[in-house]
């Protein structure tokens, strides 16, 4: 039997592993350094998107097969390092995502009140990582940086009442911040132009559907320059989100409690304060011929006390992995990897930390998919791990003192989550609290649960 370590399970680790099951005479183990898996499925799909939340349904069927195990809860680089894994595995698939966000590399960005989308996001989906009073929202106005729907959700996570969102899954002590939340404007910020922005017209329609904020667009923004004009009129995709903001742009405002104000080329340039956040400096920009967004040199500030930014996200290394500190990803030929230019026997990469932060969920399917071809490819030439016992690797962390949570564990938290909702009148609470989630794993049937 082929032993495979896939490690992060996210949607590229856990379909690298359902194709290797598939293939048969392969034993998979899903590393993750969670007690959970799913990745972004659970940690970056907003609360009020059950129905992309719902893809974890698909992806649990794959932990269903005999061959493929779930260890969560082990760091590897800490718990364990690269040369164990080629002890107990013949190969190994890296696929822990892009889990960092890129920065502006403008003054100010280090205050108080100034921080990434990402951080947000962990924080209002209850990452074990977040800290619970990581965000107060007692901000009145707020400016979002990005023009994808990470920045989409975020705006519209901060335009919602509590009220809205309590039927979700959001965390008790997140409820309770939006509840109290004094934000009343919210600016979403683009350096280009609506024809550049990287919204779905769904998500986009969503911003506008929302019933406790009026969408505020100034009709000039959406005024389209030559270029841009041409890119509306041969991407239907790009003509759908230009006529749903120009209809925002009709509307007459109703008075609703918070305000969206969704503004086009502007550059930030400077966060603003002294102890804190108070505001954010932009410049005007115009788009040259190639799209690209260059400064006019007239300024303008924005009133904010948080300051959020959304402009992509970047990998991080793993002791003992090679790494691309420019690209943010592993360096890697068609999923094998390679160190001083050439393939590493045994090593390969799968989803964002192999292309980049770039395609949805269903897209590393096909990237999983490509790299799983490659080791299956490999296999007979793989350097064969001298440690046959499936069990062994659990004993040396068990020896390290790592409590590994097995997939019988992860369900024992998903038992206990769906007790909190059913005690609060919803369908699911999410434990956000690492210890937490680990006397939860410990109080489920199964092995190896710490």
């Amino acid at each position: 039997m082929l032993r495979v370590a896939v490690i992060g399970s996210g949607p590229a680790g856990i379909y690298a592993a359902g194709a290797l099951a598939q293939h048969g005479d392969v034993l998979v183990d899903v590393i993750d350094r969670l007690p959970s898996p799913y990745g972004l499925v659970r940690y970056g799909v907003a609360p009020d998107h059950p129905k992309i939340q719902s893809i974890s349904r698909t992806l649990e069927k794959i932990f269903e097969d005999p061959a493929v195990r779930f260890l969560g809860n082990i760091e590897v680089g800490t718990h364990i390092d690269i040369e164990d894994l080629h002890r107990f595995y013949d190969g190994l698939i890296f696929a822990h995502g892009a889990s960092v966000d890129r920065r502006l590399a403008i003054p100010g960005e280090d205050l108080p009140g100034s921080t990434s989308a990402t951080e947000f996001v962990a924080w209002y989906c209850g990452h074990p990582d977040a800290p619970p009073d990581g965000f107060t929202l007692d901000a009145r106005s707020v400016a979002v940086i990005g023009m994808g729907n990470v920045a989409l959700d975020v705006t519209r996570m901060l335009a919602k009442s509590a009220d809205e969102l309590r039927t979700t899954d959001l965390p008790e002590h997140v409820l309770d911040a939006l509840a109290a939340s004094q934000v009343e404007d919210i600016h979403l910020i683009g350096r280009r132009g609506p024809a550049q922005a990287k919204f779905t017209t769904k998500e986009l329609r969503e911003l506008g559907d929302l019933t406790n904020a009026d969408v505020l667009v100034d009709p000039r923004d959406l005024e389209l320059d030559e270029a841009s004009e041409l890119m509306r009129t041969n991407d239907p995709l790009l003509r759908r989100n230009v006529e749903v903001m120009q209809a925002w742009a009709a509307r007459t405002p109703e008075g609703r409690p918070r305000r969206v104000h969704v503004r086009f080329l502007l550059r930030p340039v400077e966060v603003l304060g002294t102890d804190r956040v108070s505001g954010l400096r932009v410049e005007h920009t115009r788009l040259d011929e190639r799209g690209n967004a260059t400064g006019t040199g007239e300024l303008s500030d924005i009133d904010a006390q948080l300051v959020l930014r959304s402009v992509g996200y970047r990998g991080l290394p793993v002791h003992g992995v090679p790494f691309d500190e420019t690209t943010g990803v592993i360096p890697n030929a068609g999923g094998r990897v390679l160190r001083d230019d050439a393939v590493a026997p045994g090593e390969y990469v799968a989803g964002w930390i192999k292309r980049g932060p770039t395609g949805v969920i269903g897209t590393n399917k096909h990237d999983a998919n490509e790299t799983v071809a490659a080791l299956l490819a490999d296999a007979s030439a793989l350097p064969l791990a001298p440690v046959r016992d499936p069990d062994a690797v659990l004993e040396l962390l068990r020896e390290r003192g790592v409590r590994v949570v097995t997939w019988q564990g992860w369900r024992a938290i998903e038992l206990t989550e769906a007790r909190l909702g059913q005690a609060q009148g919803r369908q699911r609470a999410k434990i956000a609290d690492r210890e937490a989630m680990l006397r939860a794993a410990s109080d489920g049937p199964g092995p190896e649960q710490g």
